[in-house]
């Protein structure tokens, strides 16, 4: 195909920013969305390469994943170009355009080291693959009472200058931060994060209500992976639980594998924080997409089965959940919309990743990170910046 040619997409429902388009197309030149429209609109040009479906095939934005350490064998701790190579391929297959590559609570010389590889990679990526658009520093931050399977050996207490040693090492390219804002100098952590446009996300915290609400008045705007790694709800104290789901000023992650949590606390969530708040995430392992087996997180060994990754005490160790199986199990969970998936996979986290000028929705000027779903939501086709990357094999 003529480099210089347009993509249409024609003949298609398209979830466009505004509206729901049946009979509808898009267009795609030179990396960014040119033209969304009613077929009877379109306006053929003759270098147009056009790829038509029907209405039963759904175009929606690329799913944004704010919260993945890795996938298909490789690992953001690897701390290699290769490792953020392997995962910026593989993604597209589930319908993700861009992420964050996502640390953990390891070592301060081998958390350095993947920070300064993703640095580097962000800085030379190409258009082809899913784009790397910051990094989450998860941990090390965080409270020992709620570490799940961050290894408690290398957890510490909040450090503004250490982030700063750290940001400076990424290249300014630490988007967000996992801490627990309980923790000895947590609220100036979390001053200095909101200072400097770093998302500070309450997450492997043992925070009770009132001190989740300092830490909103302190910057904090997001919660990581809901219900895992966070003091639980109770009826005299509502801890992290109960402020996710009652301070609107708090985008809320969610893992929606059905293991994570059950699918009646999806639901329960769901109808409490919406998709106004919601954020669909993966918190994937270098084993999605690998057979059952034995791999490596943080240097302790996860056993992985069909649908579960554990340490070997039993402990939930992130997951192997693809985005397209998130989308499809919480439309079965809470009876949703795709609008509302387009929401929590898309729009929120561009909104807070302060990306939505370019990311986020299909719109006209925006990247051409599309999606097309057939009618059982498997993903079809995904361009990321106009590129086709993934296409489903008959």
């Amino acid at each position: 195909m003529d480099t210089h040619s347009s993509i249409i997409i024609y003949n298609v429902t398209v979830y466009s920013e505004n509206q729901t388009l049946k009979n509808g197309y898009i267009k795609l030149t030179n990396k960014k969305i040119t033209e969304i429209g009613e077929i009877h609109q379109y306006v053929r040009q003759p270098k147009d390469h056009v790829i038509e479906l029907s209405p039963s095939y759904k175009v929606i934005p690329g799913a944004i994943d704010v919260h993945i350490h890795g996938v298909n064998n490789a690992d953001a701790m690897d701390g290699t170009a290769e490792a953020l190579k392997t995962m910026a391929r593989t993604l597209p297959k589930e319908g993700t355009t861009s992420f964050l590559a996502t640390t953990m609570t390891q070592s301060n010389e081998a958390v350095e080291k993947a920070l300064r590889n993703a640095g580097a990679y962000i800085e030379e990526q190409t258009d082809a693959d899913a784009e790397v658009v910051g990094i989450h520093l998860e941990g090390p931050f965080i409270s020992p009472k709620r570490a799940g399977a961050q290894p408690p050996t290398h957890i510490q207490d909040p450090n503004v200058a250490l982030f700063q040693e750290w940001q400076k090492a990424a290249g300014g390219h630490i988007k967000l931060v996992t801490l627990a804002p309980e923790q000895p100098n947590g609220l100036s952590l979390t001053s200095y994060l909101k200072e400097t446009n770093v998302v500070a996300s309450i997450g492997h915290s043992d925070s009770t209500y009132d001190q989740v609400g300092e830490a909103i008045e302190a910057g904090a705007s997001h919660i990581t992976h809901l219900y895992n790694g966070m003091r639980g709800l109770h009826h005299r104290e509502p801890g992290v639980l109960g402020a996710a789901y009652l301070r609107n000023e708090l985008f809320v992650e969610l893992i929606t594998d059905g293991i994570h949590c059950r699918p009646e606390m999806v639901k329960l969530a769901y109808d409490q924080i919406t998709s106004e708040r919601m954020i669909l995430i993966t918190d994937s392992l270098r084993a999605k997409w690998l057979k059952n087996g034995t791999y490596d997180l943080g240097g302790q060994p996860v056993h992985v089965n069909d649908t579960t990754a554990t340490l070997a005490d039993g402990t939930l160790a992130g997951s192997i959940l693809k985005m397209n199986d998130a989308i499809k199990n919480t439309m079965s969970f809470t009876n949703c919309s795709l609008e509302d998936i387009v929401k929590m996979t898309a729009e929120n986290p561009a909104k807070q990743l302060n990306l939505f000028d370019t990311k986020g929705s299909l719109k006209i000027g925006k990247d051409a990170d599309v999606v097309v779903l057939n009618e059982n939501l498997d993903v079809e086709m995904t361009f990321c910046r106009g590129t086709l990357s993934f296409q489903k094999e008959d």
